[in-house]
């Protein structure tokens, strides 16, 4: 083998440009598309996320507060 790669030129046309008018249009209608939750939903999720970050964060602080102390505890304060 002589290690040449080939290469391969897509036939494709490039997609036209569109305007930004076209463009916010989309995002509109995307938008109007998606399933928004209800203010009820959104409290609860949101009150979900913060008891989860809560959580993790006195695992994590209580891990660290203890290996610290571990490794205080090794090499001798």
């Amino acid at each position: 083998m002589t290690g040449h790669a080939r290469k391969t030129i897509s036939t494709k046309a490039a997609p036209a440009k569109k305007s930004r008018f076209t463009f916010f249009a989309e995002v509109v209608a995307e938008l109007r598309k998606a399933h928004w939750p209800t203010r009820q939903e959104a409290l609860r999720l949101s009150l979900m996320v913060l008891l989860v970050c809560t959580v993790l964060g006195a695992i994590l602080g209580t891990l660290d507060l203890a290996f610290t102390e571990l490794f205080f505890l090794l090499l001798g304060r």
